[in-house]
């Protein structure tokens, strides 16, 4: 399988390693930063294209951030001869600029739940048009030790609001708010939200940004946090009850 991965972050560089263990891939990186292009390809096993490249694929996997990947699967696009994918984090979008650009090509959106270091983990797929090269990329997903489930784009899109947009504002709203405390005052929940509050900050700022900018989910966590605030010791009760 002859595949162009499309973007040379991290992400990139997982899913095209993963395909090269797995299922025997040829790998060849295209990114905005010709220089990224080359370090993936040095560090995967594979090779660095330009920008402008006119060749053909299997498969085009598109490994960008989620703002631009409408951009990247219309100009990337065309040039695969079997299939399409994304591995972008959001899935309604990337699977309409699929729709549109190779409307007879395999297509499929992939979102690993997890970053790349915490590899591997459960995997939400969409398969808007089903075939061998899409089967052969879950396939070798699955042999790297994930566990990819089939969803719906709508399903998948609405449980993000709650599992990244909502979560991450909560854990980053909790660093805001909190004083530095010297760790002999810490309890079990608050060393645990400092504990996540680590994992966060360990990441890519820019890539919470894209997340809250592409699902709801923030405003939730405000309304309830000025809920929790406004709330008297007989409204709390009643609120700590119900989530019971």
């Amino acid at each position: 399988m002859n595949v162009l991965v499309v973007g040379a972050g991290s992400m990139g560089r997982w899913v095209a390693r993963t395909l090269r263990e797995q299922a025997d891939a040829a790998v060849a990186f295209v990114d905005t930063d010709s220089d990224a292009a080359l370090r993936a390809a040095d560090a995967v096993g594979g090779r660095a294209v330009a920008t402008d490249t006119e060749g053909r694929f299997d498969l085009v996997c598109v490994a960008v951030p989620m703002p631009v990947a409408h951009v990247a699967i219309e100009e990337y696009g065309p040039l695969a001869t079997e299939a399409v994918v994304d591995v972008t984090g959001s899935m309604t979008d990337p699977l309409a600029a699929m729709a549109e650009t190779a409307p007879n090509r395999q297509r499929a959106s992939l979102h690993p739940l997890f970053a790349p270091a915490n590899a591997p983990g459960s995997i939400a797929v969409v398969t808007a048009a089903g075939g061998d090269t899409v089967d052969r990329v879950v396939e070798a997903l699955a042999a790297a030790g994930n566990d990819p489930f089939e969803t719906t784009s709508v399903e998948h899109d609405s449980a993000m609001e709650s599992v990244q947009a909502a979560a991450h504002a909560a854990v980053l709203a909790y660093a805001m708010a909190a004083e530095d405390i010297p760790e002999r005052f810490h309890t079990p929940v608050s060393a645990g939200l400092r504990s996540l509050v680590d994992r966060v900050l360990g990441g890519e700022a820019h890539v919470y940004a894209d997340v809250q900018a592409a699902f709801d989910g923030a405003d939730a966590v405000a309304d309830a946090a000025r809920t929790i605030a406004d709330a008297d010791h007989d409204a709390f009760v009643e609120l700590y009850d119900d989530l019971q």
